[in-house]
């Protein structure tokens, strides 16, 4: 927005939603024809929900120019006209050299030109934009390196060319042509060449950077999310519900028309003395007189559309978006990390989760790699306490090193290794060791101002101050594994690398590196040795290597990896390649053409990434250990017995997947497992899954887990869907491995699509959960050490897998009941409203009169505010039994039944209000002491005042759990609605045209007859609900109600303030305060205190003090 196009802007926004422009639409008809009641009584409300809303959106949007204008207006210094010039950042055009300092962010997107180190290197952090926290290394081409001064870049001849923009933070492609000394330079640029905005320099003392992308251009602009547009089952029960009571709308309009010109078709019928036409109105066309009467009528029942209704939802939304941010529950108090709404339209939707598709790395387990095992040429290694043993031997050896790892192992070892195998296999562990410890993007962190300094100057092979950071979990614990060992990186310096081996160092040139990526599921680095000779090593999944690999222990290996997998460690296959001069210089020619290649960059690397990676030498594999994150089996637990199934999508092998779904609990040990693994063609699948299919319905009694691999679901989803859905459905667990981020979207996509459309939530925590979070209803991002990718794009944020539990069975179920109460008794209210009005046509020949001062419409709201406290069980409740999720499923509290009931109350209510008045108000009827009879605004007024009362009362039965809210509101509304009738009755107000109501509502008041009937009808329209309440509630209550019986219970019997809960929550009841008084307190000896261990999910662990049923008895 800005201050002139604002209020335009604004109001267009918000009249395309259909509440706001049907209301729009009867006040222009209010203004255009004579209608019964005021322009204001439609215009008013209007207004206020549209300047609230503004007033809103404004506000919001006042605070990001203010943010706006901060960034905008930060200092930063370009290089213009030979001097550093200082500017707003604002003021940054393409082209520009930008100087920025350390612990500065980057203004704009900016090529890397020099740095003040020699190699023109820099370290950056993007925690503002990844969430990634660990140090990344920037490189400069070599012709820009060496312009570390004004002069020097002022005299520089170079031109950059790249892609246009575009939002993906890990891809930039382009090159720089630079010009020296009449030769032209050609280098290709890429993502390590490029400085973010946002992202921060460290230590680095100041680097130059050409801008290349800035403003709304720059790749943290083109990252804003926009807000989400899922839309939650209650929003479309809500919109369904919004059409049928126009429909109802529209029939009483029509109605009222035909029968008021069929009532008026007589002559004594017709218009009614007061409400004579003229001669000209009288011969004016009747098509015109009957829309005139429909459009008054319209405007007489339009508030049978509840207009507060989309915002009281919105402000109950609202609010709870600051509950779930507030919940000290769902904060983890190591990483600082609080749970966080992305979008607050779908807290309701939290309470109608039917499927969760949870990934496993970073989800489920911590994300915290340990190294455990490795094999290395055919022979098992496993680390017990920092050294690496041969499988069967001890670590009694001398050293720990691989040395001494050497020797023969024990003949209980499955591996039989003769001398001179061993003396054979020292230079392939020797090789297995320097290529793990080579073969990554693994950087070292020195604590000093200035920078790293020079990494060779350690003469142990590591610093005090040292210590390694890595874009991967697996890559850290992999180089530290090998420094425990003996062979020590200690450091990258320009194109060298080197590493210590056993006391003595090497270094290595590194000519390429051949970054990972998803599809290719591994990565590689070319090096020159001290020798001079070009060496590839390359690590990746065992699918990505063993394909590749022409010689080594293949077989053996292969055996290993799957053992590895068993135990439930990730497994890395380590391989390498040596060449020749010619061969070298053809892979190095490949390279620079495809990496300086402005068109289809991508697909060419591909290309020759596939060319390099073949004919590969295996040199061993690893498995490391990601430990599962606190109470996740209980989570998983809590999730079943709520009736949610948990689909496990992961990209893990299959023994590995599979050993952590049963250690997690996702997998029962007396669970039927079912493989639909390794098929090879679309027939073999659908036979596999026909079989798979009988043998669920032939043991329908067990139950049964699935496991799918990548290649196989791939087989399954292009000829045999059906089957397929149908196979995963009659499965209580699912797990599928190998999967690719497309693959994980397509299936949660599938079940969403499906027939019964369950409503579907996905959790994960990195880059290649992004696309299932944001297919899914509901979409939920770990904030884990995966980078911030997930979280950015999704509905919700949480710091650990064990607060979904919380999230859904607390929070869901609570935003669940109160939207839905909200929404259903807003109609109801209406109906109540508005019925009233339509019989009173019937009694004044559909005259269009009013029966109610069009002031009391503004009395007409409820106590919807209270509805932000409404709670049917105590949160502990909800918790410890997690199947009361199961009673709010399916979207029943919105059901079109519920719907129906709502619906037929308000309208027999409605009923009882208008003919119960009319009966003990009628005609003949003298109600007051001086023989008079009430009038039409006094017969009105007893009809308004009864269903004012008899809604609330009826709010208020639905109510369980009473605050001092709940009170507040709830009779406060009463009181008001009776101060404000009285005030505005009792005085004569010089700016209306009339006075009808003067004195009426004291006339009303003063009848004891009035009394009498305000109190028979109420409790006529309320006794019957509260008989059905009670009589359902005790032979045929719900699990909900159970559990309230059950805190009734309970209630009573802790009737000492040291039973109640910890949190001071109101867990003694009225009762048990009344039976305290009458019986003394109890005896604080009998309270004992204990953890809520046995109770799943009781709040971070907090004590509960709880009496035995013995102590209660006493008690």
């Amino acid at each position: 927005y800005t201050i002139w196009n604002f209020i335009p802007k604004n109001l267009f926004e918000q009249f395309r939603r259909i509440a706001n422009f049907y209301f729009l639409i009867i006040f222009l008809v209010q203004l255009m024809i004579d209608t019964p009641t005021s322009p204001i009584t439609s215009g008013l409300p209007l207004f206020f929900v549209i300047t609230v809303t503004a007033i809103k959106q404004g506000y919001e949007d006042w605070l990001r120019h203010k943010a706006d204008n901060e960034v905008n207006g930060a200092p930063v210094f370009v290089v213009r006209s030979g001097s550093l010039v200082q500017t707003r950042s604002k003021n940054i055009r393409v082209g520009d050299i930008v100087r920025v300092a350390k612990d500065e962010t980057f203004p704009a997107d900016l090529v890397l030109l020099s740095s003040d180190r020699a190699e023109g290197t820099c370290h950056i952090t993007t925690a503002s934009l990844d969430g990634e926290t660990n140090l990344k290394t920037h490189y400069s081409v070599p012709e820009t390196a060496v312009s570390q001064s004004v002069s020097r870049l002022e005299s520089l001849q170079a031109v950059v060319e790249c892609q246009q923009p575009e939002a993906d933070l890990y891809r930039f492609v382009g090159r720089i042509t630079v010009t020296q000394q009449g030769e032209e330079i050609v280098r290709p640029l890429g993502p390590e060449n490029l400085l973010l905005r946002g992202a921060r320099l460290k230590n680095t003392k100041e680097i130059f950077g050409v801008a290349v992308y800035t403003g709304m251009e720059s790749k943290m602009a083109l990252n804003y999310k926009c807000k989400s547009q899922k839309r939650s089952a209650v929003e479309k029960s809500m919109n369904t519900f919004l059409i049928i009571y126009l429909g109802i709308l529209l029939f009483e309009a029509i109605l009222s028309t035909i029968l008021k010109y069929a009532w008026q078709a007589e002559n004594k019928w017709d218009e009614p003395f007061y409400n004579q036409k003229t001669d000209q109105e009288r011969n004016s066309s009747q098509i015109l007189k009957f829309i005139s009467d429909f459009l008054a009528f319209l405007v007489l029942y339009n508030f049978i559309i509840p207009i507060s209704l989309y915002v009281t939802v919105e402000l109950q939304k609202f609010l709870g978006s600051f509950f779930i941010g507030w919940d000290l529950d769902l904060y983890h108090e190591e990483s600082d990390q609080k749970a966080q709404v992305n979008t607050s339209d779908l807290n309701e939707e939290l309470g109608q989760v039917e499927y969760v598709f949870t990934d496993k790395t970073g989800t489920l387990t911590e994300n915290e790699m340990q190294f455990r095992e490795c094999s290395i040429n055919g022979i098992k290694y496993q680390e017990i306490n920092g050294k690496l043993v041969p499988e069967g031997m001890t670590e009694d050896s001398p050293d720990g090193s691989v040395p001494c790892l050497r020797q023969k192992p024990h003949p209980s070892s499955s591996t039989v290794v003769t001398a001179a195998a061993i003396h054979l296999s020292l230079k392939e562990e020797e090789l297995f060791l320097k290529a793990v410890s080579l073969c990554h993007t693994v950087q070292i962190s020195y604590d000093q101002t200035d920078g790293p300094g020079d990494p060779f100057s350690h003469a142990n092979g590591f610093s005090p101050q040292m210590e390694y950071y890595a874009s991967s979990p697996d890559e850290k614990a992999l180089v530290e594994a090998t420094k425990r060992v003996g062979v020590t990186f200690i450091g990258s310096h320009g194109e060298n690398m080197e590493i210590k081996t056993f006391g003595k160092a090497e270094k290595y040139k590194l000519l390429h590196v051949l970054e990972f990526d998803a599809n290719r599921r591994r990565m590689s680095v070319i090096l020159q040795k001290p020798s001079g000779e070009k060496v590839l090593f390359t690590k990746g999944a065992e699918s990505a290597i063993l394909p590749y690999t022409t010689s080594g222990e293949i077989d053996k290996t292969r055996v290993h990896v799957d053992e590895f997998a068993l135990k439930g460690l990730r497994t890395l296959v380590v391989a390498c390649r040596h060449f020749s001069a010619d061969e070298y210089q053809e892979v190095d020619r490949r390279l620079h053409e495809a990496r300086t290649a402005l068109q289809q960059r991508e697909e060419r690397l591909v290309e020759v990434f596939s060319f390099i990676e073949k004919d590969l030498e295996l040199l061993g594999a690893t498995g490391v250990e990601d430990k599962l994150q606190d109470k996740v089996q209980e989570t998983i637990e809590a999730l079943r017995l709520a009736g949610i199934k948990v689909w496990v999508l992961t990209g893990d092998k299959h023994e590995t997947a599979v050993s952590v779904s049963l250690s997690c609990g996702h997998f029962h040990r007396t669970m039927n497992i079912l493989e639909l693994v390794q098929q090879k063609s679309d027939n073999e699948c659908a036979e596999q899954l026909r079989r798979l299919d009988r043998r669920i319905k032939e043991d329908h009694v067990i139950q049964h887990g699935l496991v799918v691999d990548g290649a196989s679901l791939s087989l399954a989803l292009r000829e045999h869907e059906k089957l397929f859905m149908e196979v995963c459905k009659n499965c209580s667990a699912v797990l599928c491995c190998r999967m690719a981020p497309l693959q994980k979207a397509k299936v949660v996509r599938l079940l969403k699509t499906s027939p019964e459309k369950p409503i579907t939530l996905a959790i994960g925590d990195g880059a290649n959960d992004v696309s299932m979070i944001q297919e899914a209803h509901v979409g939920i991002g770990i904030m884990g050490k995966e980078g911030r990718q997930a979280v950015r794009n999704s509905d919700y944020a949480i710091a650990r897998f064990k607060f979904l539990a919380k999230l859904l069975l607390v929070h869901g179920h609570f935003y669940y009941i109160r939207i839905a109460t909200l929404v259903q008794y807003f109609f109801y209210k209406n109906v109540c409203f508005i019925t009233p009005q339509f019989l009173y046509q019937f009694f004044c020949l559909f005259s269009q009169q009013v029966s109610v001062s069009p002031s009391h419409h503004f009395m007409s709201f409820s106590v919807e505010i209270s509805r932000s406290w409404l709670s049917l069980v105590h949160p502990h409740v909800l918790q410890s039994k997690p199947a009361l999720y199961r009673d709010i499923s399916k979207n029943s509290l919105l059901s079109f039944k519920t719907f129906l009931y709502w619906t037929f109350l308000g309208f027999c209510h409605a009923f009882v209000f208008f003919f119960g008045s009319y009966i003990l108000m009628g005609e003949d009827t003298t109600l007051m002491g001086n023989g008079q009879m009430f009038g039409n605004w006094t017969f009105g007024t007893l009809v308004f005042t009864v269903m004012v009362i008899t809604v609330t009362l009826k709010l208020a039965i639905e109510t369980h759990f009473w605050t001092w809210m709940n009170h507040f509101v709830t009779w406060g509304s009463i009181a008001f609605y009776f101060i404000f009738s009285l005030f505005y009755g009792g005085i004569i107000w010089p700016f209306l045209h009339t006075q009808d109501m003067y004195f009426v509502f004291v006339q009303l008041l003063s009848s004891g007859s009035a009394w009498f009937a305000i109190i028979i009808i109420v409790i006529t329209c309320l006794f019957p609900d509260v008989i059905k309440k009670v009589f359902y509630r005790h032979l045929q209550p719900t699990s909900t109600q159970k559990s309230q019986f059950t805190e009734a219970y309970q209630g009573i019997g802790c009737v000492d303030s040291m039973c109640c809960f910890s949190e001071g929550q109101n867990a003694c009841s009225r009762l048990g305060r009344l039976v305290e008084r009458m019986m003394g307190r109890c005896d604080p000896a009998r309270a004992t205190r204990s953890w809520s261990d046995s109770g799943t999910f009781f709040s971070n662990d907090r004590s509960i003090l709880t009496l035995s049923p013995m102590e209660v008895s006493h008690c």
